[in-house]
């Protein structure tokens, strides 16, 4: 019977092999217990910011605190998923919270639009748009790295954030018609347009990304409908 020891390859090589494999498969199952946790704590902020769709302009003020709170809870989260990911390579395991990071960053654009974070003394108004370094700021994470391998919001999860908010505004400025609350969907009209505008700037190279703001439009007509609708029945406010 053959020495596996005088073999022209050392099974040693293997061995390391799979020691390397065992801390790859340990650091991605720590990822995934971190991630449903931030899952967990998003549907929750959504739980809650879709109240808004039942809650007129002038009422807000109670939905953007308990959002903001909540959202809270996900910064923490999103802490600990940085803590876990920093002693490795960025772009090996980032696939694997992309999509989370995209459903996080929409909660606190979203509660942002809907008069949150403002500024210090600054009064809470819907309509404003968060952007990247702020979002960013609000979960105490770096946005954009270009000169270091580190844990980062991009550029893709922001934009892509920011389409999920147009579908969800589209549906917002409907709602607030049955609501009796004519004015939002003027404000959203005009918001969403700036949108569209902007993204039509963007020279997009990301597939997915590029298919999904060519549905921007449609969600700009669809409020466009909205609000003709309104002037049709002479709803729409003075000024």
């Amino acid at each position: 019977m053959a020495n596996p020891s005088n073999g022209m390859v050392d099974p040693a090589i293997f061995e390391h092999l799979q020691q390397k494999i065992d801390e790859d498969t340990g650091v991605r199952d720590k990822i995934r217990e971190i991630l449903q946790t931030l899952e967990k704590q998003d549907i929750a902020t959504q739980a809650v910011l879709s109240r808004a769709h039942s809650t007129t302009t002038a009422e807000l003020s109670s939905i953007v605190t308990a959002a903001q709170s909540s959202i809270d809870h996900e910064v923490d989260t999103i802490s600990k998923l940085a803590a876990a990911v920093s002693p490795h390579p960025y772009y090996k395991f980032n696939h694997m919270w992309t999509r989370q990071m995209q459903d996080a960053c929409f909660s606190a654009i979203y509660c942002g639009y809907l008069g949150g974070y403002t500024k210090t003394g600054g009064e809470a108004k819907p309509g404003r748009l968060l952007t990247i370094e702020e979002v960013g700021e609000i979960m105490n994470i770096p946005v954009n790295l270009k000169d270091r391998d580190a844990f980062h919001l991009t550029i893709e999860e922001y934009l892509l954030a920011l389409i999920s908010l147009v579908d969800e505004l589209s549906r917002l400025a409907r709602n607030s018609v049955t609501l009796g609350d004519y004015s939002r969907p003027l404000q959203i009209s005009q918001f969403i347009k700036d949108l569209h505008a902007g993204f039509q700037i963007l020279n997009l190279k990301n597939d997915i990304l590029r298919k999904r703001s060519d549905g921007v439009k449609y969600r700009v007509k669809e409020v466009e409908d909205v609000v003709y609708d309104l002037s049709l029945r002479d709803l729409v406010p003075k000024g």
